[in-house]
């Protein structure tokens, strides 16, 4: 019964060209419009197959790799979409050549044809200028040929831009480095411009005079340890020189 159904199905997708998702009752309606997907999760997946590229792709392979999480069917339909894995999810015999080259100028030239090849429309219209155009030239297309959205028609635009960038046409956005100064050294930098942003501050608080004042509060606090066993004379005698030298100072 189950190799009967799966025949059937084969041969509604062959009779209407329509793709049919390994999970049953999911099918692709939008098979002749262009997929988007977020283009760093397809810049992590096709790095990381670069590295391992298991047999078969799902959306269980790609959250055990932490690509794309709760988006792992946009990935693989692109994926699908150039060919790097059939309606199964199948790595395919050209997957299988492009992404084994060790060499980045050799995959970048192989991965370029695949995508040349699954955007055959887009080089077809502008040949390989279509590598340089422009954001708005893509969403135009896009939206044109596959009459989508303009939320859509970025998406896509931006897929195509992402998967030109791992082909080697334009640039990525340069990741920020990590300083690799030791831990220590980076604590005593941190202090030094505290100290540095300390002295700034007190040279903005004006100085006294030129008609401004800076009220300043002072608490002195005096201990006195009286002598035991002496008599009244010696207690004024003290008393009296603490008034003379401090209290009354000039």
């Amino acid at each position: 019964m189950f190799r009967r159904l799966k025949f059937e199905v084969r041969a509604l997708q062959n009779l209407h060209g329509v793709r049919i998702s390994g999970e049953w009752g999911h099918r692709r309606t939008m098979a002749d419009k262009h997929p988007y997907a977020s283009p760093g999760a397809i810049t992590a997946a096709v790095n990381q197959f670069r590295k391992s590229f298991p047999a078969k792709i799902s959306a269980d392979t790609l959250r055990k790799l932490s690509i794309a999480p709760n988006n792992e069917s946009y990935v693989i339909n692109t994926l699908r979409f150039i060919g790097a894995i059939d309606a199964e999810g199948n790595k395919t015999e050209k997957s299988t050549t492009v992404f084994t080259q060790h060499d980045l100028t050799v995959f970048q030239q192989s991965f370029g044809e695949m995508v040349k090849t699954a955007y055959a429309e887009l080089f077809t219209l502008h040949g390989d200028n279509a590598w340089e155009l422009q954001l708005d030239g893509l969403i135009s297309f896009f939206r044109t040929n596959d009459q989508t959205s303009d939320a859509v028609g970025r998406r896509q635009a931006s897929t195509f831009l992402a998967l030109a960038i791992l082909a080697g046409h334009g640039e990525a956005s340069a990741p920020q480095k990590q300083s690799t100064k030791p831990k220590e050294t980076q604590e005593r930098n941190g202090r030094a411009g505290v100290r540095e942003r300390t002295r700034k501050a007190d040279s903005k608080v004006p100085p006294a005079g030129n008609g401004q004042q800076r009220e300043i509060g002072l608490t002195v606090r005096i201990e006195v340890n009286l002598p035991a066993a002496t008599d009244q004379k010696t207690y004024d005698m003290i008393f009296r020189s603490i008034r003379e030298n401090l209290l009354n100072a000039r």
